[in-house]
């Protein structure tokens, strides 16, 4: 088993305070017979008559060394999990969540924003000491 991100339970409280019930936590999935694990997978009534949405989050920290090392993986994990998705659960919508520091230095970089931008990246941006979730971007 993978271990959790350190920011894991702070998103966590982040989505229940926005009134989403966590349902997984991980979110396991197989696809083409490879086992993943995204960090989170929630939901939330949006009306009766709509139903539930639903989302898997994967958690990251940003907290190393390299932001772009950690980029680079988070990129990669991004993309495998958006695909085993859309073939296992093509009704959750994978969003991921980074923390606030991160999102207003790095995440602004032009390049980063550029590859954001080019895979359609779907982030949710977290404040880790208030345990709240900032901002949804899709």
């Amino acid at each position: 088993m993978a271990a959790k991100d350190i920011f894991h339970d702070a998103v966590r409280k982040g989505l229940e305070k926005d009134g989403w019930v966590i349902t997984d936590d991980p979110l396991r999935i197989r696809s083409g017979r490879v086992d993943m694990q995204i960090d989170l997978g929630a939901e939330r009534i949006i009306a009766a008559e709509r139903g539930a949405e639903k989302i898997a989050v994967e958690i990251k920290s940003f907290t190393s060394p390299s932001n772009i090392s950690e980029f680079h993986m988070a990129l990669g994990q991004f993309l495998n999990y958006r695909v085993a998705l859309e073939e296992q659960q093509p009704d959750r919508f994978l969003y991921l969540a980074v923390p606030q520091s991160a999102y207003q230095t790095f995440f602004n970089l032009p390049f980063v924003e550029t590859i954001i931008e080019r895979f359609q990246l779907s982030l949710l941006v977290y404040d880790p000491n208030n345990e709240v979730i900032l901002t949804w971007k899709k």
